[in-house]
């Protein structure tokens, strides 16, 4: 009996000798966090690691809108050729006015029209004349009102035919009707032909 429980005893201790009873391959063993908090200790909460936000596409400036007008600005000086024209027409055509403004010249294609901004005064009568040299055999303006958002208003037009042009001449001059003033822009447009041009805004 005791050579047997003395068996048992020495089987036992050799059993836990080794990492598992009957096998000589050590357990596997679990690997150390190195950032693991000790057992027992008030440990700082981990930080949360930032991600940097993907980036968001950028939307493109607006452009500007372009102008209608497309012919080729000159300074005043430019159309000093056709200013004795400009000025026989206003003694005819625009009698006791006044110029509002200097001339505005520009060398036009076929088809160019070239842009003058104008303040249309309240209760103010408008006369516009216009002359050219070279190949233009057709020239043509127009008075326009150009208040933001709304859309431009032809507000008159000239009637005559021909390289000179007159908007509301010989005194049928363009009255704004309104008791406030705004802005505008005459326009000038070699409809047929090419060549240098120039107009000349006049008010009363």
């Amino acid at each position: 009996m005791r050579t047997r429980l003395f068996a048992l005893l020495t089987l036992s201790l050799a059993c836990l000798g080794t990492a598992a009873c009957g096998s000589s391959t050590p357990a596997a063993t679990t690997p150390v966090d190195p950032n693991a908090c000790p057992p027992g200790q008030l440990c700082a909460a981990p930080t949360p690691t930032m991600t940097a936000p993907a980036p968001t596409a950028t939307a493109p400036a607006p452009t500007a809108t372009a102008t209608t007008s497309n012919a080729t600005p000159l300074p005043p000086l430019a159309g000093a050729a056709v200013t004795p024209v400009l000025t026989g027409m206003a003694s005819t055509e625009a009698p006791g006015m006044k110029a509002d403004g200097s001339p505005f010249a520009g060398q036009f294609k076929e088809g160019d029209t070239l842009e003058q901004p104008i303040n249309i005064q309240a209760g103010k009568c408008y006369t516009v004349v216009g002359a050219s040299i070279g190949g233009i055999t057709e020239l043509d303006i127009q008075l326009v009102a150009q208040t933001a958002p709304l859309p431009p208003v032809v507000l008159a037009q000239d009637s005559t035919t021909g390289p000179q042009a007159t908007l509301g001449g010989k005194g049928q001059c363009f009255r704004n009707p309104l008791p406030i003033g705004g802005p505008g822009k005459v326009i000038l447009k070699a409809t047929k032909g090419a060549g240098l041009a120039a107009a000349q805004v006049y008010v009363k």
